[in-house]
């Protein structure tokens, strides 16, 4: 047997890989949610960390342990690889098995049957939909043609009231340094098949309405990729005197999550119009930059609108001060006061961005009903009592959610390892 891993869990080694994945015992296994898949996954839980263990044929286990990297290496959102074991054989039978790789679980993410059956709102179901669309383009936008772009594929993780998506599964991905218009066309027609077919499997299973039209999700599918990539990579023609136009464009982007690396501009010969063409980077903007005054690393949405309360605090208490001494402030004075306030047996509900989030959302709709502000301590109180306690909890399904009869269905990477 031969063991290809990074250096962070060589523990990995004595797991049973002499027994055939399907017939690994309880006391190695975690029950996770998971969903639909061609291969044979199991949660294993080592040395206080858990990985996802597929079954695969050697050759795929190594392409998709080294494009995973390559991807993870480029700033992409997909699951960390951890390692590839071949050379198995049943300790019984003496029979060879399959390869199998390993990832990293992703903390608090969900795949998308474990979403639809928390009966999604029409409105969440379309920020899901949005998660996909704005994975898929990051991706091209690497050079990676998915090939199997998919809800299956793909794990979810909350997000300020929004979702951020994470890629998977890259068994048939590849790598290349730029993408043509057909290579992501033929990416976006499997993504919308592969979409209708698992709301149609939804849809049979009672998870959403009968009279939702999955060609229609589909074809909404497309044309949400097509604005959010013509929005990143069309160049735009501004005013030669109008300096706000790209000043405007450079916050459109950012505010759907990407940074600007360079602006690349060719004026008109009258000199009265700009073409602005902008060379957009990895994803990353917000989250970057709440890293940098805090030290708190979340999810982009999450870290748009903290920051946003960041800066109104530091508007109020001190707007002569230093950015980074207000920052220290509010983490202390607000991000952990609101943690502290929680009950600890509460606290695992959510991420703790998305507790502190959650809370402030909550404090500026009672102040809007209010008049005025409620004030913090009032509204961690009453979200507690009213929200939060009613609230599904996340930790315990994420920990021990399945059933014993589920364990043993073959199951999807979805709900593997972490970015």
């Amino acid at each position: 047997m031969a063991l290809r891993a990074t250096t962070t869990e060589p523990d990995l080694l004595f797991l049973p890989w002499g027994v055939p994945l399907e017939r690994w015992p309880a006391d190695v296994t975690v029950a996770l949610p998971r969903g639909i898949s061609r291969h044979t996954v199991r949660f294993v839980r080592v040395n206080e960390a858990i990985f996802a263990v597929k079954e695969i044929e050697e050759s795929f286990a190594r392409h998709e342990y080294d494009v995973l990297f390559d991807l993870g290496r480029l700033g992409a959102p997909c699951v960390v690889p951890v390692g590839v074991i071949a050379g198995r054989t049943d300790s019984e039978t003496g029979e060879p098995l399959p390869a199998a790789l390993a990832t990293r679980h992703l903390s608090y993410s969900l795949p998308y049957r474990a979403l639809f059956s928390q009966h999604l709102s029409q409105g969440m179901g379309d920020r899901l939909l949005d998660a996909l669309v704005a994975l898929l383009v990051r991706v091209h936008l690497l050079g990676f043609a998915w090939n199997d772009c998919s809800l299956s594929n793909t794990l979810f993780r909350r997000d300020a009231g929004a979702f951020a998506a994470y890629l998977v599964d890259a068994e048939t991905g590849e790598l290349r340094p730029s993408l043509s218009r057909g290579q992501r066309a033929y990416d976006i027609d499997t993504a919308c098949l592969n979409v209708m077919g698992e709301l149609m499997d939804l849809q049979a299973g009672g998870l959403v309405p009968a009279e939702l039209d999955p060609a229609e999700v589909g074809d909404d599918l497309r044309r949400r990729y097509e604005h959010l990539w013509m929005t990143l990579t069309e160049p735009v023609v501004v005013s030669g005197t109008d300096r706000r136009q790209v000043h405007t464009l450079l916050r459109t982007l950012n505010g759907l999550g990407f940074d600007v690396a360079e602006l690349t501009a060719e004026a008109s010969q009258d000199g009265s119009m700009i073409h602005v063409q902008p060379k957009v980077v990895d994803a990353g903007h917000h989250r970057r930059r709440m890293l940098q005054l805090t030290g708190l690393d979340m999810q982009e949405n999450q870290a748009r609108r903290l920051l946003n309360d960041l800066d109104s605090y530091r508007l109020v208490f001190g707007p002569d001060e230093d950015e980074q001494v207000m920052a220290h402030r509010w983490v202390q004075r607000t991000y952990e006061e609101i943690l502290r306030r929680i009950p600890p047996a509460l606290r695992g509900k959510r991420e703790a961005p998305e507790l502190v989030h959650a809370v402030l959302e909550h404090r500026w709709y009672s102040s809007e009903r209010a008049g005025g502000d409620v004030g913090l301590e009032w509204a961690i109180n009453d979200f507690v009592e009213h929200h939060l306690a009613e609230a599904e909890d996340e930790a315990a399904l994420l920990g021990a959610g399945v059933d014993d009869e589920d364990a043993d269905d073959d199951i999807d990477l979805a709900e593997g390892p972490t970015a």
